[in-house]
C-alpha cells in the first residue's frame, strides 16, 4: 500500500505540480528563542510570480506531544487545498492540562498570559513575516488544530479574532475563552467517546458557540457524514462534525474543513 501511495504521488508530480510541492522548514526568533514551522506556498502567492494573486492562509496546530512534521503528514491541508498557503506550526515543551504535567512534550499555551504569551507572540511573528513575503489574502485567514492545538485555535479566536475569517478546532474546548470571542464562523470536530477532552465539555462549548453566534436549529450540512449546520442570521454559522470515535483525528476532517473554509471570508 505504501508503494502505491508513493507511485501515485510521483505520477501526480507530472500531472499537477502544485501537489508535488512539499512544505519547507522556516525559522523565526521570538524573544531570543528559535521557533520553526513547515510552510507550503503555492507558486501563485510569491511576489515575483508572473500570475501572482492574493492567497488564503491556513494555520495548523498539532496536539500536545505532536510535531509539525506529523501534522503535515497526517492532516495534509496543503494537498486538500493546494491553492492556499499552509503553515504547520511547531510547539515547545509545555505542561499538559490532562497529560504530561512535567511538560516534556511539545504543546501550546492554554490562555492569555500563560507561558508569557510565547505562542501568541510566535503566531504574530509568523503572520507578519508571511504577509511581508507573500501575497496573503487578509480576508481569508484561517486556523485549525487538534486537541491542545484546537484549544490554541480557540485562544487565537479570543485574542486575535479580528484577523480571521473562520476557525475549525478538533477534539478541543475553549470555555475559558468564550467571553472574549466575537461571533465568527466555526466548524467543530468531536468524538462522542473522547476519553481525554470529554464530549460533555465539547458539547457545552458547541452549545455556547451556537448561542453566541445566534444560531437556529441544526440541519444536514453538504451531505457530509456526521456533519450538521446551525445557520446564523449574522453569517456566523456553527457546523459540527460529531463522529462515534474517540480522541483520534478524524481522517476526513481536512477535506471537510477546507470545504467549510472556502465558504467563508471576512469580506462581504
Amino acid at each position: 500500500m505504501r508503494t502505491l501511495v508513493l507511485v501515485s504521488t510521483f505520477i501526480l508530480g507530472f500531472l499537477a505540480p502544485a501537489f508535488a510541492a512539499e512544505p519547507e522548514r522556516r525559522t523565526w526568533t521570538v524573544d531570543s528563542v528559535e521557533r520553526e514551522a513547515l510552510v507550503y506556498v503555492p507558486a501563485e502567492a510569491t511576489r515575483d510570480a508572473a500570475k501572482s494573486k492574493s492567497t488564503p492562509l491556513v494555520f495548523v496546530f498539532h496536539g500536545h506531544g505532536g510535531t509539525m512534521r506529523h501534522a503535515a503528514r497526517t492532516m495534509a491541508f496543503h494537498t486538500a487545498w493546494p491553492e492556499a498557503i499552509v503553515v504547520y506550526m511547531q510547539g515547545l515543551p509545555t505542561p499538559g492540562q490532562i497529560t504530561d504535567p512535567e511538560g516534556k512534550r511539545a504543546g501550546w499555551q492554554r490562555s492569555e498570559g500563560d507561558q508569557k504569551d510565547r505562542d501568541l507572540k510566535y503566531f504574530d511573528a509568523v503572520l507578519a513575516s508571511l504577509k511581508k513575503d507573500y501575497l496573503v489574502d487578509e480576508n481569508r485567514l484561517y486556523s485549525t488544530g487538534h486537541s491542545n492545538g484546537g484549544g490554541f485555535t480557540y485562544l487565537l479566536w479570543a485574542s486575535r479574532g479580528d484577523e480571521f475569517a473562520a476557525f475549525a478546532p478538533s477534539g478541543a474546548a475553549g470555555l475559558r475563552q468564550l467571553r472574549q470571542m466575537k461571533p465568527k464562523p466555526v466548524l467543530h470536530v468531536a468524538g462522542e467517546n473522547d476519553p481525554l477532552v470529554k464530549f460533555t465539555w465539547q458539547k457545552s462549548m458547541i452549545d455556547s458557540l451556537r448561542e453566541k453566534n445566534g444560531c437556529g436549529e441544526g440541519a444536514e450540512w453538504e451531505k457530509e457524514k456526521f456533519c450538521k449546520l446551525y445557520a446564523s442570521k449574522t453569517g456566523t454559522p456553527v457546523v459540527t462534525c460529531i463522529h462515534p470515535g474517540g480522541h483520534e483525528y478524524l481522517r476526513d476532517a481536512p477535506a471537510i474543513i477546507v470545504k467549510f473554509f472556502k465558504q467563508h471570508s471576512k469580506s462581504p
